[in-house]
């Protein structure tokens, strides 16, 4: 983001703002109760914001939502991610419910993030869709064990169900003999996110597409250690290199 133009760069640190702040609801918020009362909130305060009233933590997004057009149902949408997670620990979902998920905690954020960048509105939705579903799918399969420590699961039912666990616990699927072949599948399937999104940035101005291209070539190198780590326990955690990360930036960040 620091690679950005200024008004691009506030507007993506106030989205990134808002992101944080829902999340931390879903995630850290207390009683299920109490954290889908304050994701209520959220949501109370971004009607305001589009019906005119800025309230003081949205304040940073007023701007941000006028000079691009910034559209409230992407903002509730991801909401309704975090929601997903607030309301009950995710265990096992079907492909179908697994896709709405990451539609709503990672394409959404990239519906908005793609008309701060200034991509045309048919290319910057494919993109997000595509992107969003690639960096959703690799963050759940880097954080499976992270994510099974917390009771949670997000790997699909339809592809554990193919190797023998019909009712899956966090622990019996991490522990299963036949989990790198679930791993794997999902891994085929980020990784035709990631080709769908690099065909859509090729067709489209390089300057709109550097932060993407920046994201999308970072987080690729994060799905390419996690395949070649393998899926076995123990499952040493994933870090791209530096030298490698600075070629991105070399190779992406420079227009």
């Amino acid at each position: 983001m620091r690679l950005l133009p200024p008004e691009q760069r506030e507007a993506m640190y106030a989205v990134y703002a808002f992101c944080r702040a829902v999340d931390d609801v879903a995630d850290d918020g207390g009683p299920r109760e109490a954290r889908a009362a304050e994701l209520a909130r959220w949501r109370a305060d971004v009607d305001a914001l589009y019906a005119g009233t800025v309230p003081p933590r949205l304040v940073g997004l007023a701007e941000p939502v006028r000079r691009f057009g910034l559209a409230r149902e992407d903002f509730q949408a991801v909401i309704d991610g975090m929601a997903m997670d607030a309301q009950a620990d995710i265990v096992a979902p079907d492909a179908r419910t697994l896709d709405l998920y990451c539609d709503r905690v990672a394409s959404a954020v990239g519906r908005l993030s793609v008309r701060i960048f200034g991509l045309a509105e048919q290319p910057g939705r494919d993109l997000a869709h595509h992107l969003g579903r690639a960096l959703q799918l690799t963050n759940i399969l880097r954080d499976v064990d992270e994510d099974a420590a917390r009771g949670r699961l997000y790997l699909p039912s339809e592809r554990l169900a193919a190797i023998g666990l019909a009712h899956p616990t966090p622990a019996a699927a991490l522990a299963h003999p036949r989990l790198g072949e679930v791993c794997a599948a999902l891994a085929d399937e980020a990784e035709a996110h990631y080709r769908a999104a690099w065909r859509v940035m090729a067709g489209a101005p390089r300057k709109a597409t550097k932060a993407p291209r920046l994201m999308g070539a970072a987080y690729h190198l994060i799905l390419e250690g996690l395949v070649r780590r393998g899926w076995a326990a123990p499952r040493a955690r994933v870090r791209p290199g530096k030298l490698r990360l600075v070629g991105v930036v070399l190779r992406h960040g420079i227009v």
